[in-house]
C-alpha cells in the first residue's frame, strides 16, 4: 500500500510552499499565466522552486506559450516538468520534451465520459494528464475555478499513463473523490484558498492530510 500523490498548485508565497513542502506535497505548481491571480513571476518562481528542489516535483504550469517562453523558464527556474493547460496539441508537447529535456503534462477539461477520448492521443506523448473540470462559461481561466465533474467517470481508466484528478476538491471531499474516482493522484488548487489566489497554509495541510489518509494498491 502507498500514498497518494498530491499537487499543490498556484502556490505564490514562501509561508505557503513551506507548509505544502513540510506536509508531504508530492509536487508544486508554479503558474506562468499573466491572467491568473496565481501567476508568479520569474523572480518569484525562482526562489520557489530553490525551496522545492530535491524535496517534491517542481511543475512549471503554462497556457498556451510558445516555445521562448517556455526556455527562458527552463532556463532560470529549472522546473521538472511543464504541465500545458492551454489548447496546446500533442505535437507541441513532444516539441517542448525534446527541447527543454523535461517531464510533460497536458491537462484536459472534461465533462462527461465523451471528453476522455482526447486523453488517448496526449497520453503517446506525455507523460502525465491531468483531468479538470471544463470552466465556467465567460472564465478566463482555463483551471482553478473551484468546479466540479462527475468524479466516476475516472473509474477503470487504463492510459498506461499517470493521470491526476483535479477540479472541485477540498480537505473536505478529496477522500470521497479518491474512493468515487479510484485514482491515485490529485491535484488542488482553489480547494486550498481563502480567498481566490491567496493559498491558506492550514487549508494545505488538512489537504494533505486527507488526501494521504487514503491508500492504495501498489
Amino acid at each position: 500500500m502507498s500514498d497518494i500523490k498530491v499537487k499543490i498548485c498556484g502556490l505564490s508565497t514562501e509561508d505557503t510552499m513551506a507548509a505544502a513542502l513540510d506536509a508531504g506535497a508530492d509536487m508544486v505548481g508554479l503558474m506562468f499565466f499573466p491572467k491568473s491571480p496565481r501567476h508568479v513571476s520569474l523572480s518569484q518562481a525562482c526562489r520557489l522552486a530553490d525551496m522545492a528542489r530535491g524535496r517534491a516535483e517542481i511543475v512549471a504550469v503554462t497556457v498556451n506559450m510558445d516555445l521562448d517562453g517556455l526556455s527562458r523558464i527552463n532556463e532560470l527556474v529549472k522546473p521538472d516538468t511543464f504541465q500545458f493547460h492551454g489548447e496546446e496539441k500533442p505535437e507541441a508537447l513532444a516539441a517542448a520534451k525534446v527541447m527543454q529535456g523535461t517531464k510533460v503534462m497536458k491537462a484536459l477539461s472534461i465533462s462527461d465520459r465523451t471528453d476522455l477520448e482526447q486523453a488517448h492521443y496526449y497520453a503517446v506523448v506525455a507523460d502525465r494528464l491531468l483531468f479538470d473540470a471544463k470552466p465556467p462559461a465567460g472564465s478566463d481561466l482555463p483551471g482553478g475555478n473551484g468546479v466540479s465533474y462527475d468524479w466516476t467517470i475516472l473509474k477503470g481508466l487504463d492510459l498506461k499513463k499517470p493521470f491526476m484528478l483535479s477540479g472541485g476538491l477540498d480537505p473536505d471531499n478529496v477522500t470521497e473523490a479518491i474512493r468515487l474516482s479510484g485514482v491515485s493522484e490529485v491535484d488542488v488548487s482553489s480547494g486550498v484558498e481563502r480567498e481566490k489566489g491567496v493559498k491558506d497554509s492550514d487549508l494545505i495541510r488538512a489537504f494533505l492530510a486527507a488526501a494521504k489518509s487514503v491508500k492504495v494498491p501498489g
